[in-house]
């Protein structure tokens, strides 16, 4: 088990060299090197610690929350087709994360918004979608799609009555833009932890995964654990919102394809899925502010791009 999770490792960490070393001006590892000990030019230092160190590290720790929230999700409604932003969870949050930039609010206080509004949602969708005590998968997943156009709707209309100063952030920000993620450690100081908790429930998990009536057959605290899975998957989204804005397939795409490899064990997939979900945001958003540079692309519509026609090959496969 810990092989393929040193490998992910291995894999993160040169991404984020590579992340660090490429932008409008090239540097070597070398010279990345000494910019992290203080030493070398005062340009390049200012290009490691203040501007692209800064944003790899964010968009590290986003693409982490998203696909351990999305591999969260998949557990608890036992549908491959959960995920934050399907079901409208990341809407929600971006909903509640706009209001607090129109409001003037920032910080904790929005990461604080974007949670209320992420927990809002996904009671709305649970709520709705829960018929005589139980939960269609097609249901809720139909439900997830209706409350993720209402966010989408009231998003436009908060765009309408926005200041026309504030319409052109809003609208980057929407797409997934690390632009101005400069305090990745809010979410660091998330996904860590989380990920730290989730590893004793490991096999809890996997019981729960495979159904409510024999994970409580063979002795979990079925309400309990979903309860925990639930405000877990709220808050690692509503961190992701606040730190990069909407990005969307991570957490649909990556637990899939590292099911198709290393097969169903939680123990495993959880942890796989932060190092690889933050791997592939990282190099992401390295493809989106170098393929047209100096312009720069939003991450979201990068991993749009690549998310779609994954999706769709996994579809197509049969493997969803």
């Amino acid at each position: 088990m810990l092989l393929p999770l040193a490998i992910l490792a291995i894999m993160s960490l040169l991404s984020i060299v590579f992340a660090v070393t490429q932008g409008s001006v090239s540097l070597s590892p070398v010279a990345v090197w000494h910019a992290l000990l203080g030493q070398g030019s005062g340009l390049n230092q200012t290009l490691v610690l203040e501007l692209r160190l800064p944003r790899v590290m964010a968009g590290f720790a986003t693409g982490g929350l998203l696909a351990v929230a999305g591999a969260l999700m998949q557990i608890l409604l036992r549908n491959p087709l959960a995920d934050p932003y399907v079901l409208g969870i990341s809407g929600g949050a971006s909903v509640a994360a706009l209001a607090a930039i129109l409001l003037g609010i920032g910080g904790v206080f929005m990461s604080g918004m974007a949670f209320i509004g992420a927990v809002l949602s996904t009671l709305l969708v649970f709520g709705l979608s829960t018929r005589l005590g139980s939960t269609a998968p097609m249901r809720l997943l139909l439900t997830g799609v209706v409350i993720a156009a209402g966010w989408g709707a009231l998003i436009t209309l908060m765009l309408a009555l926005a200041p026309p100063h504030k319409i052109p952030g809003m609208l980057y920000w929407l797409m997934g833009d690390l632009s101005y993620a400069s305090t990745p450690w809010i979410a660091w100081l998330v996904l860590i932890p989380t990920c730290m908790v989730l590893m004793p429930l490991g096999r809890s998990l996997n019981v729960l995964a495979r159904g409510p009536l024999q994970a409580a057959a063979l002795g979990v605290n079925v309400k309990s654990l979903e309860r925990l899975v639930f405000l877990l998957a709220s808050l690692l989204t509503a961190i992701a919102v606040t730190t990069a804005g909407s990005v969307g397939f991570v957490g649909l795409v990556i637990p899939h394809m590292l099911r198709m490899v290393l097969g169903n064990d939680q123990r495993l997939i959880l942890p796989a899925s932060a190092l690889a979900g933050g791997c592939l945001v990282t190099l992401a958003d390295t493809l989106a502010r170098t393929v047209i540079a100096p312009e720069q692309l939003p991450v979201g519509v990068i991993t749009a791009l690549l998310g779609v026609p994954t999706f769709l090959y996994l579809l197509q496969r049969g493997r969803l």
